[in-house]
């Protein structure tokens, strides 16, 4: 009595089709996952970029009243403690560069995988999206004093 153990040619093929079909339905689900994550991501960046404005400008509000010890704030420029870091100012919101409100909003650009794109609005990008140009967000400094930085909506179209 020979038993044979093993499995034979059509149920590896069966199992095989089984595993391909559940494939085909997970992989999309995955790079939709992606896509969700990334504009998540920026909504996220976003909120961090509007609070850190908020607080910077509160801070130099407070400097400009005298309440502060050593205040470094003015009307048009200066400077904002913010955690131990020097925040410029710019018409009491940080400027958009690297000194100013992504020093606020604690942005490290490889850490958190966004390119910044420098200018008058400064650019932020989510890295790995479809389209960088249609996953990002903007920052720009008030055109003038007693306005206030200008920030508008992200847009998620391409993450």
């Amino acid at each position: 009595m020979n038993e044979q153990r093993g499995f034979t040619l059509i149920e590896l093929v069966v199992v095989i089709s089984i595993i391909g079909i559940l494939a085909a339905f997970a992989v999309p689900r995955y790079v939709n996952m992606q896509s969700q994550s990334r504009a998540a991501k920026l909504a996220s960046i976003y909120g961090t970029v509007r609070s850190a404005a908020a607080l910077a400008s509160a801070a130099c509000r407070v400097d400009q009243a005298g309440v502060s010890v050593s205040p470094t704030c003015t009307l048009d420029a200066g400077t904002v403690n913010m955690d131990g870091l020097a925040v410029t100012m710019r018409f009491g919101y940080p400027t958009a560069d690297g000194t100013g409100i992504v020093s606020a909003a604690q942005l490290n650009p490889q850490a958190d995988q966004v390119n910044v794109i420098a200018g008058n609005p400064m650019v932020i990008q989510i890295r790995g999206a479809a389209d960088p140009g249609t996953c990002q967000m903007t920052y720009q400094e008030p055109p003038a004093r007693g306005q206030a930085a200008i920030i508008p909506a992200p847009t998620t179209i391409g993450c």
